[in-house]
């Protein structure tokens, strides 16, 4: 017997996991047999079913258990079964998390990549686990989310108590201590979050749940805001709008091109350039013909020795040399290009999606800039496709870029020296490579076109890369520009 007026803790009920359709989701029969999810104006084909699996779809709404619908689930349904599988691969469901006494969801799981699917990793009593250094928790809206850049899925939390909870997990705590608290959400949500790497293990013996605790030595070299900017900047790992959506356009008027003048008397430098009619700098020459092709002559694709000399102005290794870091700190190599770099770091990497070139394999390769050749890298025909239509979309071009150059960074390389302002460093060295590249191809009279985004998690796909190690910052668009085709 317990003594009177101690109340005893109870273990928290399991918690039921159920998926359904996003909120602005919509399920459409067409007369073909084909289902069609609908939203925001679009619509994307699932396939065909039959007129019994389209009515069950309807649950979907409304929900159904995640456990009814894995192969193991007695009497599982094979059609709903792949249905949710398709919405799935397109980012179109939720997951609520939701114990039978609380009669609505705690957490609503939202994916932020296509692939998404909940899995609980095992967790033990005696485990102990803590929040990861790259989790954050924020208002969006009305709601309050638990995020990473790590994270396939976002957490959206409607039981404040939770908030409370979760905070405790700044510290390491045993998974048994942690299931005897008050308004604990079960060991489910745990087994989540560890799965999202929003969580991780720490050995109880030896781990302090500090930074070199948490996944590999790459990892270590990443700052918070770094890590949370390359995720957030770029598609593949977060389900945000992307690009030129206008965003504000119905909420405040567009800033002028031209900021509004200083008021006080100016310095005129117009007299001190030059009349027009004098001759122009080579450089001033190719700045100001310098323009972006989205266009390209497909009767008249680039050369593989036109290729080879713009690689060879442009990103080819000069010279190198060692040197110690700092007051006798230990060896550091360096390779010297063509274009400047923060602290000399040349942390960017050049591949080369080939969809037309005269001489040259349509394919993926790595430029090779110390030996100034290409390495070839085997790649599925499909992700090829996707990156060069990502590019043509956005360039919103009437077809792909005759080469697509991605620049992708060896994060460690700028990130092992500066701290804070890595990232910042290497956006920097992106613009200084794109503004090379782009004065290169006009004074060889070929077109070029920058690209603000790249798919993150595609470029680690077809690499084998993880995309803490190296990924993309920046993406040009290359070819022989069409004749008479209108430029900016």
């Amino acid at each position: 017997m317990r003594r009177p007026g101690k109340q005893q803790a109870r273990r928290a009920a399991p918690a039921d996991l159920s998926v359904r359709l996003s909120a602005q989701v919509t399920l459409a029969a067409r007369a073909n047999g084909h289902l069609a999810a609908c939203f925001d104006g679009h619509s994307i084909d699932l396939g065909k079913f039959s007129a019994g699996a389209a009515a069950r779809a309807r649950k979907l709404a409304e929900g159904l258990p995640l456990a009814s619908l894995t192969s193991a689930a007695r009497g599982t349904d094979d059609e709903m079964v792949d249905l949710v599988r398709r919405l799935a691969g397109h980012g179109l469901l939720e997951y609520h998390l939701e114990r039978a006494r609380a009669g609505a969801a705690e957490v609503v799981i939202e994916p932020q990549m296509p692939d998404y699917w909940p899995r609980m990793s095992r967790l033990g009593d005696d485990d102990v686990v803590v929040l990861s250094r790259f989790a954050y928790l924020r208002r969006r809206g009305n709601d309050m989310v638990l995020e990473s850049p790590r994270a396939g899925a976002l957490f959206r939390i409607r039981n404040p108590d939770l908030a409370a909870l979760l905070a405790t997990l700044a510290t390491p705590q045993r998974v048994k201590r942690l299931g005897w608290r008050e308004g604990f959400p079960g060991v489910e949500l745990l087994a989540l979050l560890l799965d999202c790497q929003i969580l991780f293990k720490v050995d109880a013996a030896r781990g302090s749940g500090l930074r070199a605790d948490e996944g590999d030595d790459d990892f270590v070299l990443w700052d918070f805001h770094d890590l949370l900017f390359h995720a957030r900047s770029t598609q593949g790992r977060h389900a945000n709008p992307t690009g030129g959506v206008y965003a504000y356009a119905g909420v405040i008027p567009a800033p002028p091109a031209l900021r509004p003048r200083w008021p006080g008397r100016k310095i005129d430098l117009r007299k001190l350039t030059g009349a027009p009619s004098q001759p122009s700098l080579p450089a001033a020459k190719l700045l100001r013909d310098r323009h972006s092709t989205r266009v390209f002559d497909q009767q008249r694709p680039i050369t593989l020795a036109e290729l080879a000399r713009l690689l060879d102005a442009t990103a080819r290794v000069h010279s190198k040399w060692t040197s110690s870091a700092g007051d006798g700190g230990p060896p550091v190599s360096y390779a010297v290009r063509p274009y400047p770099s923060g602290g000399a770091s040349y942390e960017l990497e050049l591949y080369l999606a080939v969809d037309r070139c005269e001489g040259l394999p349509g394919g993926f390769y790595h430029y090779d800039a110390g030996a100034h050749a290409l390495a070839p890298i085997a790649v599925r025909p499909h992700d090829l496709q996707a990156l060069l239509r990502g590019a043509e979309f956005a360039m919103d071009a009437p077809a792909p870029p005759q080469i697509l150059i991605t620049i992708a960074a060896r994060f460690g390389r700028v990130s092992w020296k500066y701290s804070s302002i890595a990232y910042a460093l290497i956006l920097k060295d992106v613009g200084v490579v794109l503004q090379t590249l782009y004065l290169m191809a006009t004074d060889m009279e070929l077109g070029a076109c920058a690209i603000g985004t790249a798919d993150i998690d595609l470029f680690a796909k077809m690499t084998g890369i993880a995309f803490h190690v190296e990924g993309p910052v920046g993406q040009l668009a290359l070819g022989r520009g069409a004749r008479g085709e209108a430029s900016d």
